[in-house]
């Protein structure tokens, strides 16, 4: 059989054979990661990649692609690797041992991000070597039965199809595995727990009922937005999960599922917000949950004076910086377990988080909860303050227009307006409209569920014909306005009016 150099290899052909040996080691190591699903070197480095990324621009990817900004994340991982593949494709054209050299050093690249993970499997290793091990077999056999391809062949036969055969099988290990380690992952599903039956006060009908569009006074688990660091949701399993209370205590201690649920439990309707929310965004919501007052922890660990901030840490190393008083004041901030009167869903923190009233999730809700460590704002940082993000992060005050939406148009006359507002910690004394600049008028206020919660609001409008600007403001409960500054979400939050345009027909 003819054959012809390696260097005589179109390069084309060449790069397809390193995009497909990449993406078969991607595939493998993907799915021998189900042992360590945090050292899939595609998580392992995207992971790092969230880690290194300087704030402001976390912030651009959160309100540009929303709660798909890990998706967004992850596929641009793949596409660069797969890149630097072909690159490595074509330098098997001169070089097989630097090509090899070259796939050593991704790995090693990818081993290091995995071993950065503060709570590294035991298997860390496994994906990693997988990656290496099949991506260099695949090279190198591609890269043989291309040159096997001599112009006695060119026109196609026996040796195209054996490569033509091996690239497909090549390639399906890449597609296969990859499916297969994300589908077995997702088909874990939440953990099937037994709680008290401990039935939810009945909530007030929200205004949903009467306007199509408006939120809902209480927002399904289902559709809760998410936004966390975490690119593969952690497993937790309850019959081996501790919480742990230590630092300035005097008496430090741990505690189980069991016991945590044979405590008095205390029920909140809260609401949470992301400190990414742009102003009349989306990463907002409001439910009711149930769970254990941090108060009783912290009173049972005994904290010493001078202490002045909880630092907590998720199962995957993640922390958060807490005021103490938010955590042992009148607010009633909890370690919960329920959400809407069932168990958490996995992505919002299962089998426990903290939940604190008034502070942005940043600050105040950790998920998949597992320390919490006693200390001072001057001693500890906090995952997000390291990276230039305020250590207090009160919620501000704010509303948003739901109905009717941005850029709509509407017919002449009588138009329903309609959204939520907030102001935590001291309740919604007004909501109020105005059209064009104008006055403000009042708006029709729906139920009251505390001040830690979210009002409903709605206002009968006269629309003539033309286009309008409407924007929106709250008043809290002690009559002061929302703060009309123009801010964005760095470091503590966005403020400003919601400004919408109408067209009215």
């Amino acid at each position: 059989m003819a054959t012809r150099r390696a260097d005589e290899v179109p390069r084309g052909r060449s790069a397809l054979n390193g995009i497909l040996a990449t993406a078969a080691g991607l595939g493998a190591g993907h799915l021998a990661a189900l042992m360590a699903p945090s050292s899939s070197p595609v998580v392992a480095v995207s992971t790092r990649a969230i880690d290194l990324t300087p704030g402001p621009v976390k912030d651009w990817a959160v309100n540009t692609f929303g709660t798909a900004d890990k998706t967004v994340l992850v596929v641009g991982a793949i596409l660069v690797t797969l890149g630097l593949g072909a690159l490595i494709g074509v330098v098997a054209r001169r070089s097989m041992r630097a090509a090899m050299f070259c796939d050593v050093v991704l790995v090693v690249i990818a081993l290091a991000a995995a071993s950065a993970e503060s709570a590294r499997e035991t298997l860390w290793l496994v994906p990693g070597l997988v990656t290496l091990a099949v991506a260099a077999w695949a090279l190198l056999g591609l890269t043989r039965a291309a040159e096997s391809v001599g112009p006695a062949h060119a026109e196609g036969g026996l040796a195209r199809r054996d490569w033509l055969r091996l690239a497909l099988a090549v390639g399906g290990v890449g597609v296969l595995g990859g499916l297969f380690g994300q589908g077995l992952r997702r088909s874990d599903g939440p953990q099937a727990v037994a709680l008290p039956a401990r039935p939810l006060p009945t909530l007030p009908t929200g205004l949903e009922t009467k306007v199509p569009g408006i939120s809902a006074l209480v927002t399904p688990a289902s559709s809760f937005y998410r936004i966390d660091t975490a690119l593969i949701i952690p497993s937790v399993d309850v019959s081996s999960w501790r919480l742990s209370i230590g630092g300035m205590v005097d008496h430090p201690f741990s505690i189980g599922w069991n016991e945590l649920l044979a405590m008095d439990a205390v029920e909140r309707p809260v609401m949470l917000e992301c400190v990414s929310n742009e102003v009349g965004g989306n990463l907002i919501g409001a439910a009711q949950w149930l769970g254990v007052r941090t108060s009783d922890l912290l009173k049972r660990a005994g904290v010493q004076p001078g202490a002045d901030m909880v630092l907590s840490t998720s199962v995957d190393g993640f922390t958060v910086s807490t005021p103490l008083t938010a955590l042992t004041d009148e607010r009633e901030a909890l370690v919960a377990y329920e959400m809407n009167g069932a168990a958490l869903l996995p992505e919002h923190g299962f089998p426990v988080r903290l939940l604190t009233p008034g502070l942005y999730g940043f600050v105040g809700a950790t998920k998949w909860l597992v320390r919490m460590e006693v200390t001072t704002f001057a001693a500890q940082q906090a995952y997000w303050t390291v990276r230039g993000w305020s250590d207090h992060g009160p919620i501000k005050p704010g509303s948003r227009i739901e109905v009717p939406r941005d850029g709509s148009t509407v017919k002449q006359g009588r138009v329903t307006v309609g959204g939520t507002a907030w102001a935590p910690g001291v309740g919604v004394g007004k909501v109020q409209v105005r059209v064009d600049r104008g006055a403000w008028v009042d708006t029709t206020l729906g139920p009251d569920v505390g001040v830690e919660y979210w009002r409903q609001w709605i206002w009968a409008w006269d629309a003539a014909p033309g286009r309008h600007e409407l924007q929106v403001r709250v008043i809290d409960e002690k009559g002061k306005p929302q703060d009309q500054t123009v801010a964005s979400p760095v470091p503590n939050g966005a403020s400003g009016l919601h400004t919408i345009t109408v067209d009215v027909g």
